[in-house]
């Protein structure tokens, strides 16, 4: 796993870091990996399996529909494109 150095870090925000670390109940370390998940990874985030299921649920599409459009589905590998 990759590492990441925080240089200069104020005394004061380390301090707050570790108080907040403990009263969560974690290291320091710990904590810093928790904010840094939550600032790039926010909870609203699009999750793309989700949101397919939502919009098949919506439209009312259901799993025969699925297996009518497998049946119909060419089952013989595509041909590479030849730039030739």
């Amino acid at each position: 796993m990759p590492a990441v150095t925080i240089r200069n870090l104020s005394d004061a925000t380390h301090r707050a870091l570790k108080v907040r670390a403990a009263h969560h109940g974690r290291s320091a370390e710990a904590e810093m990996r928790e904010i840094l998940e939550a600032a790039v990874r926010p909870e609203t985030r699009l999750r793309l399996g989700s949101a397919l299921a939502e919009r098949s649920r919506r439209l009312g599409l259901t799993n025969e529909d699925f297996a009518v459009l497998d049946q119909a589905r060419d089952t013989l590998p595509a041909e590479p494109m030849s730039f030739e």
